[in-house]
């Protein structure tokens, strides 16, 4: 028996069959998101360009109650839903020009159709207006470090011209390696205020029996390195909590925030 088709991008069986005017056929998903990144519309095995982007049509039929067999898997802690199924399935794109997240099916448009091709898409954010500038409306893809704020490519030619200005991704992985910095202060301050517990309960067992008086300071004592380390261990899993963040733009805004 014959093999079913795969999709010579993405190497896996066509998932939503779109035919090009050449004549070959793609996943629809993998030739949208191949002409995005590219910027042309052009086939990946003839090297055929299109001019205007042709029309895709893909064999499945879209409608809001028949998400795809990825989109149907019950969404996971932290993943985002899509704003277009009536019940939650996992979004894989989100748009910054609609400020919307898709799933698999509600994306075809954005492949299928020639002006919302031209929208921004970007990997699934929480929040994203977050996301956007407020007073440009692009994307925020930049850090000002004389500043301390996530800007866009726009803020950087006006507002923050002549600031330090570097990449978002840049700018994360910097501050990751000082909040680990952070982190393991917060783990030796946690161990050394334990030593101390250790260290007046070991005291008061080995003296016997204490005066009253003593054993009161050293249950006060006690409780306040107690109190120290709960606080410090509650910061310490918020630093943690921050480091797993894998949206590098969401990291920057809640950690300095949070600085």
């Amino acid at each position: 028996m014959s093999e079913p088709p795969k999709c010579c991008i993405c190497l896996d069986e066509l998932t939503s069959p779109a035919s090009l005017p050449c004549g070959h056929c793609f996943c629809l998903g993998c030739i949208g998101e191949y002409w995005r990144i590219h910027g042309a519309c052009q086939c990946p095995l003839c090297k055929a360009f299109f001019p205007t982007r042709p029309q895709l049509k893909s064999a499945q039929t879209l409608h809001a109650g028949a998400p795809t067999e990825e989109a149907a898997v019950p969404l996971k802690a932290g993943e985002v839903p899509c704003d277009l199924c009536p019940t939650e399935h996992r979004a894989v794109k989100s748009c910054l020009v609609c400020l919307a997240s898709y799933c698999a099916t509600h994306l075809e448009p954005h492949y299928q159709r020639e002006d919302l091709g031209r929208h921004l898409l970007i990997s699934v954010a929480k929040n994203l207006e977050d996301s956007v500038c407020r007073l440009h409306g692009k994307q925020l893809n930049k850090f000002c470090r004389s500043d301390q704020t996530c800007i866009c490519a726009m803020c950087a030619q006006n507002e923050h011209r002549g600031h330090r200005i570097i990449s978002i991704n840049r700018e994360a992985t910097k501050k990751k390696v000082k909040l680990k910095r952070r982190f393991m202060k917060l783990q030796q301050a946690i161990q050394e205020r334990r030593s101390k517990v250790e260290k007046i309960k070991l005291s008061a067992g080995l003296s016997g029996k204490s005066p009253k008086e003593t054993r009161a300071q050293n249950k006060e004592l006690i409780g306040q390195l107690e109190e120290e380390i709960s606080a410090l261990q509650s910061r310490s899993a918020e630093l943690e909590q921050l480091s797993e963040t894998e949206d590098d733009l969401h990291f920057l805004q809640t950690f300095t925030a949070s600085s």
